[in-house]
């Protein structure tokens, strides 16, 4: 079963690229930047990994986003994911990014576009992985401040594919950046937002009635709503769940509580993606064979979860249908 996972082409759609930085990889940078960080050895730094919810995981995630300071660093950082999705067989990758974790270190836009564009460039040319990148609005800031970053994208209004919503969730509703939104999709940007992690399905709605988003990320809270459920089955909204994240960051004590096989049989296009993965214990090859050996997936429903990935990519429908033609052939259904 872990050789079928690995030669499963897959899609990542969750995938927070600051999310990916590596102990390793900081301390080469906090050395080379002369960046102060809070750990005095790799050990200690995985000892740190212990969260009880996803505020305790971002003030780390925060703090840890220092060391990424140069052009040079963001390509480092990006290009390192790349390789490890290669290596997982994942064909193409939506990329969430966070403006505003630098842009208030006065690191100028370019300098991380720059970065991250060299290495999509580079992961591209060698090996054959193409990739979109998607500008996250952290939402315990202001509406006012998303707008302003969506000012200072412009430039690059041609290399990102979508706007999203990250950071923390709590008391921080999706209805409080409908305006920028509404803007972003006037430019001509897709939309998509996280909800339903350790929101209420409430705000699973409102990403879908005033952000107008065509995936949520996470939404594994919808099974508190039979009529939301209903609407996400009828509509083809896609999740892009993150089972081992939702675990390390409590929102389920374990993970045969995870729904996620639940989601699968209700019919909802629920996709297996890897969030923050230098963090959680996982890229997306370990999200799959958690999930498999959890749940005692089938190959056809591991089938299932990588078509519903190709699917519910922004990848053109010719692109798509090259996937899912390779899967088909590879599994013989």
């Amino acid at each position: 079963m872990e050789s079928f996972i690995r030669n499963l082409p897959k899609v990542e759609l969750h995938l927070h690229i600051e999310g990916t930085l590596e102990p390793e990889l900081m301390f080469k940078l906090a050395e080379r930047n002369k960046s102060s960080i809070p750990f005095k050895s790799i050990d200690d730094v995985k000892k740190a990994y212990q969260f009880h919810n996803l505020q305790s995981f971002l003030d780390i995630y925060y703090q840890s986003c220092q060391v990424l300071i140069k052009e040079q660093d963001f390509f480092e950082l990006a290009f390192n994911y790349f390789t490890k999705a290669y290596e997982q067989n994942v064909r193409h990758c939506e990329i969430f990014f966070d403006p505003q974790t630098h842009l208030e270190r006065d690191i100028p836009f370019e300098i991380f576009m720059n970065g991250f564009l060299g290495a999509a460039d580079k992961a591209q040319k060698k090996f054959g992985i193409s990739s979109t990148l998607i500008m996250c609005f952290l939402r315990h800031l202001s509406e006012e401040d998303a707008n302003t970053t969506l000012e200072l994208s412009l430039p690059f209004r041609d290399k990102i594919i979508a706007v999203g919503l990250d950071s923390s969730e709590k008391n921080n509703p999706p209805s409080k950046f409908k305006n920028v939104f509404k803007k972003a999709k006037q430019l001509g940007l897709k939309t998509v937002a996280h909800a339903g992690e350790e929101g209420p399905p409430e705000y699973i709605w409102q990403t879908l009635d005033m952000l107008e988003v065509e995936r949520i990320d996470h939404g594994v809270r919808c099974l508190e709503d039979d009529k939301l459920v209903s609407y996400l089955v009828e509509h083809k909204i896609p999740l892009t769940v993150c089972p081992l994240s939702n675990i390390k960051l409590c929102v389920f004590p374990e993970l045969q509580a995870h729904p996620i096989k639940k989601l699968l049989d209700l019919g909802t296009c629920v996709t297996i993606n890897s969030d923050d993965p230098a963090y959680f214990g996982g890229y997306i090859e370990e999200n799959y064979l958690a999930c498999q050996k959890t749940f005692n997936l089938t190959e056809k429903e591991l089938i299932q979860f990588a078509k519903n990935g190709i699917n519910a990519s922004f990848l053109l429908d010719a692109q798509k249908d090259d996937l899912l033609a390779e899967i088909n052939k590879l599994t013989k259904l």
